[in-house]
């Protein structure tokens, strides 16, 4: 909208806005949210200014549209806060990692991929020598060399020298 529809509707701007912001304000109470509402109808007034502009009170309109913004505004916010109350409360950030995990992931990533996938699969998984062999088709002798070998490599990386080579054969 051009000509004078555009000069009218700047003039319209600069004598209601202060207005309408002030009412707006005293709704909700917060300036910065009335600044944005008002901006917002103001916006809608534009988009229909060649109806708006015939109207009595174009002033009243805009305030009208803006009230209803903020009404819409409380609504989402309710409804918001309804939603978070039934999925109850928000679980518990969890911290950051240990010292101790960080350093077993470190020195799980520079075993060789094939003793880290058996150590994987069997202490954190849970799988058994046999089915670890099953699922890689490698003997179960394989698995258990790789499982005794990477445990080994292990307790080097992690400073540990208490080797258990029961529990690896233990559990075979």
């Amino acid at each position: 909208m051009v000509g004078d529809d555009g000069a009218d509707f700047d003039s319209f701007y600069a004598g209601a806005v202060r207005r309408v912001v002030l009412y707006l304000y005293a709704i909700c109470g917060d300036r910065d949210v009335a600044q944005d509402v008002a901006q917002e109808a103001f916006a809608r007034g534009w988009q229909h200014w060649a109806r708006v502009a015939r109207y009595d009170e174009p002033e009243a309109w805009v305030r009208t549209v803006g009230a209803r913004l903020l009404i819409n505004r409380w609504r989402g916010v309710r409804r918001w806060v309804a939603a978070r109350s039934r999925l109850g409360p928000p679980d518990e950030a969890s911290g950051s990692p240990s010292p101790d995990r960080v350093a077993v992931v470190a020195a799980l990533q520079r075993l060789p991929k094939s003793q880290r996938q058996v150590i994987a699969l069997y202490y954190l998984l849970d799988i058994s020598v046999r089915d670890i062999a099953a699922d890689l088709g490698v003997p179960e002798g394989t698995v258990k060399v790789r499982l005794s070998r990477g445990r080994a490599a292990l307790a080097r990386l992690l400073g540990d020298n208490d080797q258990e080579n029961s529990d690896v054969t233990s559990r075979a």
